[in-house]
């Protein structure tokens, strides 16, 4: 099999020759057809996520078949489409996992951090984190599926049924699904971009946004809440402005710069600053369930697999409409 490699934090990728890997007890290996790039992606490689193993592949939001079944696995049979995300495995039995919030796990494994991830020919998976994509036709388009569409269905609903007027800051991968999604169910939605960055707000407009315009504006009426999908801590204060008394910020993200003080006017009158951490087998469950009933719009740039740098480059410069997608 061939992986791209990252052994130091900060330092491009090496793509790497290794023995194909053999599944073990409760895994199956899969054969890579695409992998989404991610900005947690990202943070990993430029070394702004604690306790990386090194070294690692990085990737967590893949589609594969599988190739082979190890020992006490069930439901899973070669030559079957799967959908690997972010989560990996939790110890099943801390607090959060016996409360049904395996998200918040105490001893968790995720892929592309502390297991190998997607962008290879082949990966490795505890089988019972696998999710079923038999319904997919593109394993392309669906990769963003993996971890934009997940993390963004869970911000979505964090935000809450009663986010009637929504924002999107930072008008990427995830919110250019997210905005289809909330549409769907009948909300208005404002998307923020980069200032300046007219193709990103024309783009969201295509896709259902009744505002367009950059995070320096104002949205011309209050909102009912708003996600930051923008790893931009100075956004959190612009964005509980935003809101109306007793809306939501939602923070969408791993990892964010230092959010600025502010004053506590802006928090007052009940609103409320979230944030989203992972997300649960159930959440994947029902947003995949969504997807395939309702088809999505996805944009994406596809990548061969030796040009993951490249990728990952192009989405640190903001070069990218959608997702990029590396395809080994």
């Amino acid at each position: 099999m061939q992986a791209m490699v990252l052994h130091v934090p900060g330092q491009p990728l090496r793509l790497e020759e290794r023995p194909e890997p053999e599944p073990g007890r409760g895994e199956i290996v899969l054969r890579v057809e695409a992998c989404a790039v991610c900005r947690t992606d990202l943070h990993v490689v430029d070394g702004e996520l604690p306790q990386i193993h090194l070294p690692i592949v990085p990737g967590h939001e893949i589609v594969g078949t599988v190739e082979r079944v190890g020992l006490d696995v069930q439901g899973w049979r070669p030559g079957e489409r799967v959908g690997l995300p972010w989560l990996a495995h939790t110890c099943g039995h801390c607090d959060y996992c016996r409360l049904g919030r395996e998200n918040l796990c105490d001893a968790p494994l995720f892929t592309g951090y502390t297991r190998d991830g997607g962008f290879a020919t082949h990966v490795t998976a505890e089988a019972a984190f696998c999710l079923h994509l038999g319904w997919v036709d593109d394993a392309v388009h669906a990769a963003p599926l993996l971890c934009a569409g997940l993390i963004g269905w869970r911000s979505l609903r964090m935000a809450g049924a009663d986010a009637l007027r929504l924002g999107l800051y930072g008008f990427g991968a995830a919110a250019h699904l997210i905005v289809q999604v909330a549409r769907h169910e009948g909300r208005e939605v404002y998307a923020f971009t980069r200032p300046g960055d007219i193709a990103a707000q024309a783009f969201a407009r295509t896709l259902g946004a009744v505002w367009a315009g950059g995070s320096d504006e104002r949205p011309p009426q209050p909102l009912d809440a708003a996600i930051i999908f923008a790893p931009v801590g100075e956004l959190v204060p612009i964005a509980l402005e935003a809101v109306r008394k007793g809306g939501r910020v939602v923070c969408g993200g791993i990892h964010m710069s230092d959010i600025p003080s502010f004053a506590y006017r802006l928090l007052w009158e009940e609103r409320q600053l979230l944030s989203v951490a992972n997300l649960t087998r159930a959440d994947a469950t029902e947003f995949l369930r969504f997807a395939a009933r309702v088809p999505l719009q996805v944009r994406t740039t596809p990548y061969p697999l030796a040009a993951a740098n490249e990728a990952l480059a192009d989405l640190r410069s903001g070069r990218l409409q959608g997702a990029a997608v590396i395809v080994p």
